[in-house]
């Protein structure tokens, strides 16, 4: 069982750095089969079709996020229990893993799988507005929190601003691979923390986190 486990997971790893190198349409099940030198029946044994592999591409990408930003949140909650200065020490934890990162951020396979739904049945469409939802819950949620205690100094729609972690990230993304920029994914998610710090420090309050 172990064994094809890890096969499993060989053929995921091998189709998500050719989905996130040149996208799912140009990522053909062939060039998976050669690369994990195994027979197509093989990599049908895992995978019923491309939706299939899709689906499972995504699953895994989905949980290695949230396990992340439990992680990095869980950790700097741990540091500092205001909800304000957590979700600072949050984002720069962030900022400072993704700088350490050799070529930068590798690429999302929420985006990848969007720019191309059309290849897709409504399960893999329908699981990627699953995740971007459920990350806009978490942050909304991390948001309001720090609201009930820090007052934001103007009006804000907690929702918009839950979906504006992933916008930065995501957009950074894009940026840093046509710029070709490495440690620009981690200098837009400092930019997102002087935002959100001065969006909810009292004035005068000096450097939070």
């Amino acid at each position: 069982m172990a064994r094809k486990t890890d096969r499993r997971s060989v053929i995921l790893d091998i189709a998500e750095k050719a989905v996130l190198e040149k996208g799912f349409d140009a990522t053909s099940i062939e060039e998976i089969v050669a690369a994990a030198e195994i027979s197509r029946g093989g990599f049908f044994y895992h995978f019923r079709d491309k939706n299939a592999l899709a689906r499972a591409m995504l699953e895994r990408y989905i949980a290695a996020e949230d396990a992340l930003f439990d992680d990095i949140f869980d950790r700097a909650r741990d540091l500092d229990d205001d909800p304000l200065h957590a979700m600072l020490i949050g984002l720069k934890l962030m900022a400072e893993m993704l700088s350490d990162l050799p070529n930068g951020h590798p690429g999302c396979i929420i985006a990848a799988a969007a720019y191309q739904d059309r290849l897709f049945d409504d399960g893999v469409r329908a699981l990627n507005r699953h995740a971007i939802l459920a990350w806009r819950a978490r942050f909304r949620a991390m948001f309001a929190e720090i609201a009930a205690r820090h007052p934001p100094r103007q009006e804000i729609d907690l929702d918009a601003l839950g979906d504006m972690v992933s916008g930065v990230m995501e957009g950074a993304i894009i940026l840093q691979k046509v710029l070709e920029e490495r440690e620009l994914v981690a200098r837009q998610i400092m930019q997102l923390r002087t935002y959100i710090k001065l969006l909810f420090a009292p004035p005068g309050s000096g450097e939070a986190a």
